[in-house]
């Protein structure tokens, strides 16, 4: 059963692949070729051994067989979509249009047919990369006394309640923390959020946005960590402590004055309306 947090990561800055296959030729040559292209790979020949690896250290994507021995790759795909937002990228000598779709839908990112050629897999790799997100953060992502989130468990901790998140709404926040405190384009969001749907527009990112406020924020109407930049997109930052006030000293025999008279501080530009 794979639950709780994982241990302690992969040990480089470099991409993280997990090959899980029951090929061992299959498993030394493909990591080799992926080492080689500056991937961090770790190996699997089944689908127990591949949980607990994955208890040990999350990848940022897992090349997954589904034929398979003791645990075949469907089942243990499932386990751990149940568990953790992991992209999987599925590899099968199984070149049905029905199974691919199948896989695609329920747990998948990509689907690659054995026998395939490297540079074709190597392209998919990259492409699931770009298009889920910077790279998944390794801890959680800790915005504030009151806010920290678990994006690998679809979780945020607000005020010390555990809050579920949806896959979209993880996949959206992947792509704001890995750019914490910088604004990300709305088309970015979009791309991330929804890749496979054509129609997809601004209204979507609206929408997930108000739901994840509702989640997160103390006051979804008047929101500290998800912003929005008007006419651009959103930015997740952490929240700022109060500064430190100082006492000073009382002063002397000091004139009494007037303090001129200052106009109304500028308001701040509200949130962009999540529906139309």
């Amino acid at each position: 059963m794979l639950a709780g947090s994982p241990g302690p990561p992969f040990g480089s800055n470099a991409p993280r692949i997990l090959l899980v296959d029951d090929d061992p030729n299959l498993l030394v040559v493909l990591a080799e070729q992926l080492r080689d292209d500056g991937f961090e790979v770790a190996t699997a020949r089944d689908g127990q051994e591949a949980i607990r690896r994955l208890r040990s250290g999350w990848p940022d994507l897992i090349v997954l067989d589904m034929m398979m021995p003791r645990m075949d790759g469907l089942s243990l795909a499932r386990e751990i979509k149940a568990v953790a937002d992991l992209p999987i990228i599925v590899l099968s000598a199984i070149d049905a249009a029905d199974s691919k779709a199948d896989l695609l839908e329920e747990v998948a990112e990509d689907y690659v047919t054995k026998p395939f050629h490297y540079p074709e897999l190597r392209a998919r790799i990259n492409r699931v990369l770009r298009r889920l997100g910077d790279r998944v953060p390794r801890q959680s992502v800790v915005l504030g006394p009151d806010l920290s989130l678990d994006l690998h468990h679809r979780t945020a901790t607000v005020r010390g309640r555990t809050v579920a998140l949806t896959p979209t709404e993880s996949r959206l926040l992947y792509a704001l923390a890995a750019n914490l405190g910088r604004t990300v384009p709305t088309e970015t969001l979009i791309a991330r959020g929804w890749s496979e749907t054509d129609d997809a527009d601004p209204s979507y990112v609206w929408v997930t946005m108000r739901r994840l406020r509702q989640k997160i924020e103390p006051d979804p109407d008047q929101p500290r960590h998800l912003l929005t930049v008007r006419g651009v997109g959103y930015r997740l930052v952490a929240a700022t402590p109060a500064p430190a006030t100082a006492t000073a000293p009382a002063p002397t025999a000091a004139p009494a004055r007037t303090e001129p008279t200052q106009g109304p501080a500028t308001p701040e530009p509200g949130p962009a309306p999540e529906a139309r």
